[in-house]
């Protein structure tokens, strides 16, 4: 087994640190989210914070790890008879983003359940982390039905495996620790809500931690063991004060001053629901512990907001996390009482949590409570910038509009690519439409398809009793269709006829609502834009839907309407992805008045372009931007080509009267 970097000799990263030991002392916190850049220590601290866990006793021979003091009376492996048990290290679970549902809550052999009645079980990564720690590395990328598993489990502090009326159920009470760089996508509201914590860390740019960092990894590299053995010591003192605070936390005490401070923030905050306060609550009692004291102080409660709430004052998927501190003082001072603070120095000072070995820098997170995009106010008198101008000069970014729901853009057919919820897709999770033969393991049974295959073998197999004799030939596969995610890449016009600031505002308004449909759809997107004499990649494909967002409340304005050196970009992407990832089909989102301009014969050159499209099956979709009593229709003609559908602004609304919701009109030649 490797020897871990020791905790101790992580070089900064205080808030990732504190948020780590304040679990350690308090599991009831409910775990810690860690945000930030690669390469910032986030799973070292989480991997070296195992070692510093306390030992559990268990039940000798349990595979569920159940208590010997109060062993699970449900337990697949009981029952237990309260007695001695034996002592061993609190496990660290890895949850790998591509494992599959058995391997997370367990494989139910479905075979000797159906003919001997008997429910063999093999457990999964949760019966594992049971009363230890279950990491999951790149949180944000966990496919859609894990995190439905994780959010029951880590709801009801039990999992259960069902199939085809055949449960087991076990306990499957963990400290949940998840990492996350935010650049490739973020969490479902859901997910983020369960996490107790949230802690933004960066690469310092000072030079001297820098050199320590470098100096301290390559001592380990060299030699672990010995690098281990030097950091004995503190990783002893450590953890010595973990047990000390366990012991101690149960006689912390919360003042009626010092919980109505926490519902006063927790409400100037506008969070949803009661779980922040109650987060809140238990972190700034951990504080406490942690510190040596029995009393809950004015400044554990502001660092606990500053722990548990950043991450659930997000209004939308494109809100930056965090809060604003002189607000946040405001609050704790409006809310404070010196007859329920037992600190003499008063309360609401200071913020800092106490001295000793653990980190003693708060954080400080990134924008304010006004950091909201600022709805924009389409500007008067801008530039015209209509018909076939050739729009001269760049001009200034302008923001986007108020977004909207949008109506569904769907890729038409079936697919098989990633689970989402966007186009049809046969998938493992859905409406059962039928039955196979299995392909490897059984995962889902079609109990049915499997009764009538084996009904005509019955008496050829000696059957006498009432019970049906199935061999493993009978057994048949579901096959379900469901939703999965797509590629939406978006071709973006911002050329000169697309720059008056008012039209251009609701242009991005509508491409922005599309990004936010895509978010809630678990797309992957890209952004293409094309303006003067070439398109330009501004964001490659990735999940990161805020990332998106950001490219495009930067985007600049003006010059000719280059239509086809945009989709000829488009083909070029999408050609890459389909090496990358065949089985995530695409859908092209034009946005474009149609107008193009600049060079030998444009319209023509934009028309034989897009014929590339059709003729490779490409979903495609135009949303019309044309404004003004008089239309050309050239969007609309330019989707014909696509073999796609033109929408206007007005019809991509939900709440649109200009029709239902409008699937792509795409189709494959190949196909045919």
């Amino acid at each position: 087994m490797s020897t871990p970097y020791p905790f101790t000799a992580i070089v900064g990263q205080d808030d990732l640190r504190l948020g780590l030991l304040l679990n350690a002392v308090s599991p009831a916190v409910g775990g810690v989210l860690v945000r930030g850049e690669k390469g910032t220590a986030k799973s070292t601290a989480v991997r070296a914070l195992a070692a510093l866990m306390p030992e559990v006793s268990v039940v000798p021979g349990c595979r569920f790890s159940c208590s010997p003091d109060s062993p699970d009376p449900a337990c697949p492996d009981g029952p237990h008879e309260p007695g001695a048990g034996v002592s061993r290290a609190a496990r660290t679970v890895e949850l790998p983003v591509g494992a599959s549902e058995d391997r997370l809550v367990g494989a139910l052999d479905i075979e000797r359940a159906l003919a001997e009645g008997v429910k063999a079980f093999e457990p999964g990564l949760l019966a594992d982390a049971h009363r230890g720690i279950l990491y999951v590395d790149e949180v944000n990328l966990l496919h859609d039905h894990l995190v439905d598993l994780l959010l029951d489990a880590a709801a009801m502090g039990a999992s259960y495996v069902e199939r085809e009326g055949v449960s087991v159920r076990h306990a499957a009470r963990f400290l949940l620790v998840g990492t996350m760089n935010p650049e490739e996508g973020e969490l479902r509201p859901q997910l983020l809500d369960r996490f107790g914590l949230t802690v933004e860390v960066a690469a310092s740019r000072e030079t001297g931690l820098r050199v320590e960092v470098v100096r301290r990894r390559l001592a380990y590299d060299d030699d672990p063991a010995g690098f281990a053995a030097r950091w004995a010591d503190e990783e002893g003192a450590l953890r010595a004060r973990i047990v000390a605070a366990r012991a101690l936390l149960p006689r912390v005490r919360l003042g009626d001053g010092a919980l109505r401070q926490i519902a006063a923030t927790c409400a100037a905050f506008e969070v949803d629901g009661m779980r922040a306060d109650i987060v809140m609550a238990r972190t700034a009692t951990a504080l406490a512990a942690w510190a040596g004291r029995t009393d809950v102080l004015a400044e554990d409660v502001r660092q606990a907001a500053l722990l548990a709430l950043p991450h659930r004052r997000r209004r939308n998927p494109f809100d930056a996390p965090g809060l604003d501190e002189d607000k946040l003082d405001d609050t704790l001072e409006q809310n404070s009482s010196e007859d329920d603070d037992p600190d003499p120095d008063g309360p609401g000072g200071g913020g800092r949590p106490p001295e000793g070995d653990g980190p003693d820098t708060p954080p400080q997170p990134e924008g304010g409570a006004d950091d909201t995009p600022a709805q924009s106010v389409p500007e008067q008198g801008g530039e015209p910038g209509q018909g076939q101008s050739s729009g001269g000069g760049e001009q200034q970014p302008v923001r986007a509009g108020e977004p909207f729901r949008t109506k569904v853009l769907s890729v038409p057919g079936l697919g098989e690519g990633a689970a989402g919820r966007r186009s049809r897709a046969r998938t493992e999770h859905g409406r059962t439409t039928g039955a196979r033969r299995p392909r490897g393991a059984l995962t889902k049974l079609h109990l049915a398809a499997t009764v009538q295959a084996a009904a005509p073998h019955q008496r050829a197999r000696g059957r006498s009793g009432r019970g049906l004799v199935v061999r493993r030939d009978d057994l048949r596969q579901a096959v379900r269709e469901g939703r999965e995610g797509n590629l939406v890449l978006f071709v973006v016009d911002a050329s000169g006829s697309m720059a008056a600031r008012q039209r251009m505002t609701a242009v991005k308004g509508a491409v922005l609502s599309l990004l936010m449909d895509a978010y809630q759809r678990r797309d992957k997107v890209g952004l293409i834009t094309f303006r003067g004499k070439d398109a330009e990649v501004v964001l490659p494909p990735t999940s990161s839907v805020d990332a998106a967002a950001a490219r495009l409340e930067t985007l600049p304005t003006g010059g000719r309407t280059p239509v086809a050196a945009g989709l000829l970009k488009a083909h070029d992407v999408l050609r890459v992805e389909r090496l990358r990832d065949p089985s995530r089909r695409p859908l092209m989102v034009v946005v474009t008045d149609g107008r193009a301009t600049g060079g030998p014969e444009p319209v023509a050159l934009a028309a034989r372009a897009a014929r590339l499209h059709e003729t490779e099956g490409i979903a495609s979709v135009v949303v019309d931007c044309e404004s003004g009593p008089v239309r050309l229709g050239l969007a609309a003609s330019l989707a014909g080509e696509l073999g796609g559908t033109a929408v206007t602004l007005d019809e991509l609304r939900a709440d649109s009267i200009a029709g239902l919701v409008k699937d792509v009109q795409g189709y494959s030649r190949r196909a045919a």
